[in-house]
């Protein structure tokens, strides 16, 4: 069945009751399904350069089985049962697939974000009690090796250390010269140390227990990760099941070909990307460690696709950005269709990718809290820019009101929340306490929505729009960052009364940290200083403030709150004046626009055409109108 319309989703829906379809119970259960369908055919293809000529490993979904078995097997040996936790700081790599799916069925796998600091990955590994943690040997030009190891010397709940070493994807000269400059491995904790290919080429590649009986919690991600204490999500075989179907009944078979270079840290390359493959057996390539961030991977990117006859790209809207950079350099004709998620899409961006690359792009919107997906724009329907589309199968997206919590009505902004097979209602997070206040309605006796945080609206047609955030977050190219860790950072300074933290539009990465600041009496210092001052004790680099202003009073509430809002007003007005500079226009107010979230009102003058000041702020997400 075609996927293009609401009523193709409702027909869908309407073939019978979710808890009715005839699906694997568990991860081994769904990729043994698809070995036993598929099993020689590609399943996952991995390659550490991003040459298209250079060595590439691919696995069959046999042999992908086979493996996955290997793994699991391992950490059983290892004393991890069903609730225990196999945690993994790793690059991209053969060894972080299986670890991904071999985790989950030995116990329940927690993907840790390489790129944190030694702390925050520390109390992560706490926080989830992890017994086992795969990472890599110590390599030349990364210092996961070194920041796993401190990590570990503070988590002493880790008993084991399995790493991974990249020497073996190395050939030629390389691989005599990398033993020679590798850094020293770092030894500073009690854990045993062992070699995770070593350690798999010892056990059989069948399962050598039994499978899990039915569902259980079989995944861990942390979100953000910026502060002391990140929040750690719950994942339900279920849930991952239900995402890996909606793969494949909506978007692939087993013939199509997907590029995900993007983390397999992240909710989007695992639970969607890899998950679809294990639902339709299509097969996944993953180029380099660091995907999309990867040594000439944005340059070798349309040969990749040439290369492995990609049918279907995984991206976001930075990814999408940087590609424009590039001429289309290689024959795509195999490519049909690009999944762009994790931040809004810029029209002009749209309408240049679609235009250079003649691909179809269909944007998407999920979170790791609702385990990922929850709508799309239609494949084979009316994709409207700028939308999130129409909710998935099984997918109830209601709007309710902040103020009141009630159902609002149509093109009426609301806070987004979500009941579907992937949301763990009461369960969402690991500490009891992070859920309470966080469905709609409270009354238990009631279907509950997650709420997602995010604000939006559905238009009369049934397609789902953002309009902003009620939660506090800023999304930098996908990754999300709390503003609590920079305004705490800035607090801290002596000079310092009040500091607000928020995401200023950016042509890029869709928004960047920008904090205002409100000084104690008396006090003088730069916006520089205290930059700096911020950077030395901000955990991350993807949060430092690009930007600081220092006002003589921050806007707040009646109980002294600090109005964001007002905030974000000035930085829009800030950053699309520093656009249209030199065209004549100015923004004259930023209001709230009761449909389509903050919209910028733009003086112009009679002489300049309007679609000047488009192509000014043709690359930014917020909306905008010529004030009359």
């Amino acid at each position: 069945m075609a996927y293009a319309t609401i009523e193709d989703r409702n027909a869908i829906q309407n073939e019978m009751p979710w808890d009715a379809r005839d699906l694997p119970k568990t991860t081994f259960a769904l990729l043994s399904q698809t070995a036993d369908k598929f099993g020689e055919r590609n399943a996952v293809s991995y390659s550490l350069l991003s040459d298209p000529a250079a060595k590439c490993e691919t696995l069959s979904w046999n042999e992908l089985r086979a493996q996955t078995a290997q793994v699991a097997n391992l950490f059983r040996s290892l004393g991890v049962g069903e609730n225990d936790v196999v945690a993994f700081l790793l690059p991209n790599a053969t060894e972080t697939i299986l670890t991904y799916l071999g985790g989950q069925v030995a116990g329940i796998v927690n993907p840790i974000n390489p790129l944190l600091e030694a702390e925050q990955i520390s109390a992560i590994l706490r926080e989830t009690n992890a017994k086992v943690l795969v990472t890599l040997k110590a390599f030349p030009k990364t210092d996961v090796a070194q920041k796993a190891a401190e990590a570990v010397r503070f988590a002493p709940n880790v008993k084991t250390v399995l790493e991974v070493d990249l020497l073996r994807y190395l050939t030629g000269v390389k691989k005599f010269i990398v033993p020679l400059i590798r850094p020293k491995n770092p030894t500073n904790h009690d854990a045993q140390v062992l070699d995770f290919n070593k350690e798999m080429a010892k056990q059989p590649r069948t399962l050598a227990f039994a499978d899990s009986a039915g569902d259980r919690v079989a995944a861990y991600f942390h979100t953000g990760g910026t502060t002391g204490m990140p929040k750690v999500v719950q994942h339900r075989y279920s849930g991952i099941v239900y995402n890996a179907w909606l793969g494949a009944r909506l978007l692939f078979t087993e013939k199509d070909v997907q590029i995900c270079p993007l983390p397999l840290f992240h909710v989007f390359a695992t639970i969607v990307s890899l998950g679809a493959s294990l639902g339709s057996g299509a097969e996944v390539v993953f180029p380099t460690p660091q995907g999309y961030r990867g040594d000439g991977v944005f340059d070798n990117f349309w040969k990749l696709i040439e290369k492995h006859k990609v049918t279907f790209m995984i991206t976001v809207p930075t990814a999408m950005s940087a590609l424009m950079q590039r001429p289309v350099n290689a024959d795509i004709s195999t490519l049909r269709l690009a999944f762009c998620g994790s931040a809004p899409l810029p029209l002009e961006l749209y309408k240049r990718f679609e235009a250079a690359a003649g691909v179809t792009i269909c944007e998407g919107y999920g979170l790791t809290e609702a385990t990922c997906l929850v709508s799309i724009n239609p494949p084979e329907g009316e994709k409207r820019v700028g939308s999130i589309g129409i909710p998935f199968p099984y997918t109830d997206v209601k709007i309710m009101s902040v103020a009141t919590g009630e159902a609002v009505g149509v093109d009426e902004i609301g806070e987004i929340c979500v009941s579907n097979p992937g949301v763990s209602m009461g369960a969402t997070y690991t500490e009891a306490d992070k859920n309470e206040d966080l469905y709609y309605p409270g009354d238990k006796s009631q279907t509950q929505y997650l709420r997602t945080g995010d604000l939006g609206r559905f238009d009369p047609d049934g397609y789902l729009w953002i309009t902003g955030r009620a939660k506090d977050l800023i999304i930098r190219g996908g990754h999300n960052i709390d503003p609590a860790e920079i305004e705490e950072a800035l607090a801290g300074h002596p000079a310092v009364a009040f500091a607000g933290a928020i995401g200023q539009p950016d042509a890029h990465a869709g928004e960047i940290p920008c904090a205002y600041v409100e000084l104690v009496a008396g006090a003088e210092i730069t916006p520089e200083e205290l930059i700096a001052f911020a950077k030395e004790h901000i955990h991350e680099r993807a949060a430092y403030p690009k930007y600081l202003e220092i006002l003589d009073e921050l806007p707040k509430t009646a109980v002294g709150k600090i109005f964001k809002p007002d905030l974000r007003k000035k930085a829009i007005a800030r950053i699309y004046n520093t656009e249209l500079a030199d065209t004549g226009a100015t923004v004259v107010a930023v209001v709230e626009h009761k449909k389509r979230g903050l919209v910028a009102r733009i003086a112009k003058p009679a002489d300049v055409d309007e679609k000047v000041i488009e192509k000014a702020l043709g690359a930014y997400t917020v909306a905008w109108e010529i004030a009359t």
